[in-house]
């Protein structure tokens, strides 16, 4: 098992080690369903594909090259390819604008419904849509949900157009109890019907009301378009080539609230009157060691009978077994002492500090999509049930504030983050729009850019550097600048 370990541990380069996932079934060929390329909206020609992909120059991009291709609301994005970490750029990224209508009920075309009923189901609701995809182990992942999780959002949410539009009307009421669930108007029964009656007192125990808010309904929804993106990569990844894993950031704006969905390390900062506030949180084998352990912990066959779910300050020698050393279980966030067996000897399944920390000395992210045929290196020991697909999300409110021309929304892949903090990402960006005219539509792909300028640095002997000399960015970089002024 050590050699083993050591053996991924010195192939490991940024996310993930090679997933040892199989090959092309007997008889099926592989094909990709989404071809390798660039976001489309960068429209970029054959010449300034492969201009983009030099390793060794790293050009920044950004949409239309020189004809500045603005997208909705002159959001700003640049992107730049890693210094070698991998072939192609795996990182992608998304805008669009999506209009969610009704979902027509199955039986209305039997029930011959009237013209003014159609139209009602055609109504519905738009939302503006951002993310950035960071694969690893290959960019199949990353690709498709690029393409496609903007409409399995839109897809959850056509459940709940009519809730979301009508405003005025609160919220769904759900009672639930022994016998099943009813909703809405079903719950208080038929008004001129015999056959039902309210709860007596002894029923009313087992009935628990509660009302949900439309926030928590869209919240929902994108939680669940994750977990579908998710099972379709799972189901289509080797009939249509689907490589390796990708961390999702994903934002929406519906009705005056911005939803920040992040499954992974990629980063979301709000920058009002230079202030900035995170919008997001990076997930980790740090940061969810708990979660982890706790899951190791529950399913110890997981383990494979080669982790241990507890955490050490250090490997444990064979010779320490009896003696007392420090540890922490799932429950703890502080270190205690206990006495070493034999168990203990196995590999830490979090093991490592910071952006070296790895999951079963494999993977460097603990959420994300894809990534089902991940393994530990040389072994059967899938990684995948450690892995959540699940984002985080959280909600700003864009009507409880007043917004100035320069204050934006800033995401990054950690390529951007890993050099440059939040508050010099707020100072460069306030910077750069400061410094040009307020009605310039151009000012926010200026400002994607300088960020991805500051953070990939100079090419010096000494490889790419920042201003300060210190170690440049050699990851993928991608960065959206959104404007929240005038728009929301």
């Amino acid at each position: 098992m050590i050699s083993r370990v050591k053996a991924a541990v010195s192939q490991l380069v940024g996310g993930a080690a090679s997933s040892g996932g199989p090959g092309p079934r007997s008889g099926q060929e592989q094909r990709p369903k989404f071809p390798y390329s660039r976001p489309p909206f960068l429209h970029l020609s054959e010449e300034e594909a492969q201009r983009a992909a030099d390793h060794s120059n790293r050009p920044i991009v950004v949409p239309g090259q020189g004809r500045r291709t603005l997208l909705p609301w002159d959001t700003g994005y640049a992107e730049v390819i890693n210094a070698g970490k991998s072939a192609l750029n795996e990182d992608q990224a998304a805008r669009e604008v999506v209009f969610v209508a009704r979902r027509r009920p199955m039986s209305s075309a039997a029930d011959g419904k009237d013209e003014q009923s159609a139209d009602k189901e055609r109504e519905g609701i738009e939302f503006h849509y951002w993310a950035l995809f960071d694969g690893h182990a290959g960019t199949g992942a990353a690709v498709m949900a690029s393409r496609l999780l903007h409409l399995h959002i839109c897809d959850q949410l056509r459940d709940i157009v009519g809730v979301l539009r009508d405003c005025d009307v609160p919220p769904p009421i759900c009672l639930t109890s022994e016998a099943g669930t009813v909703s809405g108007e079903a719950a208080k029964g038929p008004p001129h019907q015999g056959d039902w009656e309210p709860p007596t007192d002894s029923e009313a125990r087992f009935l628990l009301e509660k009302e949900i808010s439309h926030e928590y309904l869209v919240i929902g929804a994108i939680e669940n378009a994750f977990c579908q993106m998710d099972k379709q990569i799972e189901r289509e990844q080797h009939s249509h080539c689907i490589l390796g894993g990708c961390c999702a950031l994903a934002v929406v704006y519906l009705l005056g609230k911005i939803y920040v969905a992040n499954a992974g390390d990629s980063r979301a900062i709000l920058i009002r009157s230079g202030d900035t506030f995170p919008l997001s949180s990076e997930f980790t084998p740090e940061s969810e060691r708990q979660r982890l352990q706790y899951l190791g912990y529950l399913q110890p066959h997981l383990l494979g009978n080669e982790f241990t779910h507890l955490e050490f300050p250090r490997r444990i020698q064979h010779r320490e077994i009896g003696r007392k050393m420090l540890f922490r279980d799932y429950s703890m966030t502080g270190w205690a002492y206990k006495t070493i067996e034999e168990d203990d000897l196995k590999f830490p399944l979090v093991y490592g500090e910071g952006k070296k920390a790895r999951v079963m000395a494999t993977i460097g992210v603990t959420r994300g999509l894809g990534d089902h045929d991940l393994k530990v290196h040389c072994s059967n020991i899938h990684i995948k049930p450690f892995l959540s697909c699940i984002p985080e999300v959280k909600v700003y409110d864009v009507t409880k504030y007043e917004h100035g021309v320069d204050d934006v929304l800033v995401l990054g892949t950690d390529g951007l983050w890993d050099v440059i903090s939040d508050r010099e990402v707020a100072d460069a960006v306030t910077r750069v729009l400061s410094n040009c005219e307020p009605d310039n539509p151009s000012r926010f792909t200026l400002a994607a850019e300088d960020l991805v300028m500051r953070s990939r640095g100079i090419l010096k002997e000494r490889g790419w550097r920042l201003s300060n000399d210190r170690l440049g960015s050699g990851d993928d970089i991608s960065v959206f600048v959104i404007p929240l002024y005038g728009h929301m």
